[in-house]
């Protein structure tokens, strides 16, 4: 029985890593780079309808070229207020609509806000794995609790711990990879 509640530990703190790796993902995608890019507005907030809701429900996009996106509403009585959303969401996109579509130019990014945008990204990576280490040490918490409760051994703790520690270093790994993908995706030219 104890067994499969060290069982039950790792594959919940693996799934909650995962989950933050994820969000860690996610993001990243959120910060803005000299490529157009959906997944800047899709939850930037528009309110229609009489209720706030995500762009990516209201519109479709486009990407024509690498520093364009066409944002095209679902409904043409909601333009105003995607390009509303779009201004207040100061990513320093300046709108410009037609009366059925929003067209967004990404103007290219200075070397100097480069750096500082690959310096936001570690910080979220970090911060991200400050997410993953602390669901770590819950599951050694949970981990020691079973061992205190009595019916599995010191030993299947430890090796326990050390498939902990393989199943962490491997979401850390994937944090770092997504991190480097976003600051050369940042830095590139």
């Amino acid at each position: 029985m104890s067994e499969e509640l060290i069982g039950m530990v790792l594959a919940d703190a693996g799934e909650r890593m995962d989950e933050a790796v994820a969000a860690a993902r996610r993001e990243f995608s959120t910060v803005r780079t000299g490529r157009a890019s959906s997944a800047l507005l899709e939850r930037v907030p528009v309110e229609a309808y009489g209720v706030t809701m995500a762009m990516r429900e209201l519109v479709s996009f486009a990407v024509p070229e690498a520093s364009q996106l066409i944002v095209t509403p679902h409904d043409p009585a909601n333009i105003a207020a995607v390009e509303r959303a779009v201004q207040q969401a100061q990513l320093g996109l300046v709108p410009s609509s037609d009366g059925r579509v929003i067209r967004l130019s990404f103007p290219p990014l200075t070397e100097e806000r480069r750096r500082e945008l690959a310096r936001l990204v570690g910080s979220m990576a970090e911060d991200s794995r400050n997410r993953v280490r602390s669901l770590r040490r819950q599951a050694r918490k949970d981990l020691d609790g079973i061992e205190k409760e009595g019916g599995v051994s010191a030993d299947s703790v430890a090796r326990a711990g050390e498939q902990l520690d393989g199943i962490t270093r491997a979401h850390e790994k994937q944090i770092d990879e997504a991190l480097a993908s976003k600051e050369d995706e940042l830095l590139e030219v």
